[in-house]
């Protein structure tokens, strides 16, 4: 009785073993879609869509409404109020100057010419230990050339009015690459998250770390300039190595991700910040919008109608599929050189 008991005992032990090294698969994955979501569309045949993590959705808008498309925080109005003052102090101790190119008081003025301001990127690629994530120098090389067709304004299809031409271009100041599987899938205050950025953040105020990494579940995050100065090792952009251009994962795998968050790490919020009331995003070109817009709508959309002016859908700090967006608007450049002026020059 003992022999069999133990027999039987190391019969259920090997077994047991035997499945947990199976890999296991995400519940109603498509076709037998491997474990990286990366290597596909993020939208299968049957329009549900899967996250950087492998959790399906069963659309587009549960995906957006579980916050998987952007984990950048919210400002709240105390915050934002505060952010707006500064900015006026900053500009009445650098000589006042009224606002301009569709912007105001609130978005600021514009300061610096077109292409002016250089910014140095440094990419910080964190793998896992086979290998997933390790993307090479030409995905980093795209990603820059997207950022800088996106913020020059030359991106198309263009189906509205045209974009503006920012102050910002961006250069590809340094490469690291590290495997650890932990930071890889880091998520949003994570200790993984601050652990990763304390090892590998460099620069200043003014030198914008990205990292590509799993997402945490998310497309992507970043930092607002007002939070340096409180937690400088933190400030940052994180985005999925998918989005950046080259991969499988349409629609979001033409760069837009990261051009969307180094926005808010320049200081523009979303377009439906606030929805149909209050000041919004600080910016009065960008009409309002009751929530964030998904896919690729096929006609103009008013859920303001309070308001003045169509949903930006358009715009680059929406929620659009990666080729329905293609502008910032001037009152955003406005707004961004004000930020810039005021937090990250120089500092």
């Amino acid at each position: 009785m003992k022999k069999f008991t133990l027999a039987f005992v190391l019969f259920a032990l090997s077994f047991a073993f035997l499945l947990a090294s199976v890999p296991l698969k995400n519940v109603g994955a498509q076709g037998g879609r491997p474990d990286n979501p990366g290597e596909q569309s993020a939208v299968r045949a049957d329009g549900k869509v899967v996250a950087p993590d492998g959790v399906v959705f069963e659309s587009h808008k549960s995906f957006i409404d579980a916050g998987r498309k952007c984990s950048t925080r919210h400002a709240d109005d105390i915050e934002i109020e505060k952010v707006n003052k500064d900015i006026e102090k900053n500009r009445s101790a650098n000589g006042g100057g009224q606002a301009g190119g569709g912007g105001t008081s609130t978005d600021g003025a514009r300061i610096y010419a077109n292409g002016s301001v250089n910014v140095n990127v440094y990419f910080h690629v964190v793998s896992t230990a086979t290998g997933t994530g390790n993307i090479p120098d030409s995905r980093l090389d795209a990603q820059i050339a997207a950022m800088n067709e996106h913020y020059s304004g030359l991106d198309t299809p263009v189906y509205r009015n045209g974009a503006s031409n920012m102050s910002f271009r961006f250069v590809r100041a340094g490469v690291d690459r590290t495997v650890n599987d932990t930071w890889y899938n880091a998520g949003l205050g994570s200790a993984a998250e601050a652990q990763m950025k304390n090892a590998l953040r460099v620069g200043s105020a003014d030198d914008l770390n990205l990292y590509t990494t799993g997402g945490g579940g998310y497309l992507g995050w970043a930092t607002f300039p007002n939070e340096y100065a409180g937690n400088p090792k933190m400030d940052g952009v994180i985005v999925y190595w998918a989005t950046l251009p080259g991969s499988n994962y349409a629609p979001y795998n033409e760069g837009d991700t990261a051009t969307h968050e180094a926005g808010h790490w320049l200081g523009l919020y979303h377009t439906f910040q606030g929805g149909c009331l209050g000041s919004g995003d600080g910016v009065t070109d960008t009409p309002a919008e009751r929530a964030a817009t998904y896919g690729c709508p096929s006609r103009s959309l008013d859920t303001c109608k309070q308001n003045a002016g169509l949903d930006p859908y358009e715009n680059f700090m929406d929620y659009t599929d990666d080729p329905c967006m293609y502008k910032f608007t001037a009152g955003q450049s406005d707004r961004a050189d004000s930020m810039w002026s005021t937090y990250r020059a120089g500092k």
